[in-house]
């Protein structure tokens, strides 16, 4: 819940969290896609959110990125 308005938060995909990520990195595409090898099309399609990417290649993303996923405790009702 947003503590100030009372709204339940929406939580950002997977996808949109690593795009959220690429963008803040201070990085260009064409720099990520050549060091991690991904095909800078498919990247660019990705961040415009053309398409998806497989795991593998969010995998790729995240490790190179140093991301870690982590999930929050649920409380029981």
């Amino acid at each position: 819940m947003d503590r100030l308005h009372g709204v339940p938060r929406r939580r950002l995909k997977l996808s949109e969290q690593i795009r959220r990520a690429i963008k803040t990195c201070g990085q260009s595409c064409y720099a990520i896609a050549k060091a991690t090898g991904i095909d800078k099309a498919t990247l660019s399609r990705f961040m415009s959110g053309e398409r998806g990417l497989p795991m593998k290649t969010l995998d790729v993303l995240a490790d190179y990125l140093d991301l870690n996923i982590t999930t929050p405790k649920r409380k029981d009702f």
